[in-house]
């Protein structure tokens, strides 16, 4: 039974995100690129804000991992759908170098729930790293313009990280969160025990 009261503020910030996302998908509807982007700029704020106080707090869990991460991966999509629908021109340009970069990451998805029956929390730092240069990228081009410099570097990096994420599943039998990378992987104890 779902329960709100054990919920910390970093967790409520995850769910902000979360409970956003119709209402950032109603604003594209209605067409208000300008509103729609101060909001989604408001979501990536609590993204980072939220790992900020979990950590400064000390109040880090599998769980406000997992909602961290679902909470990203809705306002990635909201940011993605918005993206389209306000910049098309720049879309179908670049549409087949977008399939391809996504391919890794629907195929990572599909890993991780086969796995483990969820969504992967590593949180590693080229997924941190990924996360802001797709939050730049996207947020630039609706308060501007798609700069494709940013955008191929944005690309390169998320292909880097869902592979680097899919090695990370192969290197866990059982779901764990928080991992840094490949190389703090290979010293985690969590590993070393399974």
């Amino acid at each position: 039974m779902l329960t709100f009261k054990n919920y910390n503020i970093a967790d409520w910030l995850s769910f902000y995100r979360i409970a956003a996302a119709p209402f950032l998908l109603v604003i594209i509807g209605l067409d208000h690129r300008l509103l729609f982007s101060c909001f989604l700029l408001i979501s990536y704020l609590t993204d980072a804000l939220d790992g900020y106080l979990a950590r400064r707090l000390k109040i880090t869990s599998p769980r406000g991992s997992q909602l961290d991460s679902f909470g990203d991966q809705i306002t990635l999509i909201v940011g993605l759908v918005g993206l389209f629908y306000f910049e098309m021109a720049f879309i179908k340009i670049h549409l087949k170098l977008i399939i391809i970069a996504f391919i890794p990451y629907v195929s990572q998805m599909l890993i991780a729930y086969f796995k483990y029956g969820k969504a992967t929390a590593f949180h590693t730092y080229l997924a941190k790293l990924s996360a802001i240069l797709q939050s730049i990228f996207i947020l630039f081009s609706l308060f501007f313009f798609p700069e494709k410099h940013l955008f191929y570097i944005m690309i390169i990096i998320g292909v880097l990280e869902t592979i680097e994420e899919i090695t990370l599943i192969f290197m866990y039998d059982n779901w764990a969160s928080d991992v840094k990378g490949i190389y703090w992987a290979l010293r985690d104890k969590r590993r070393l025990k399974e």
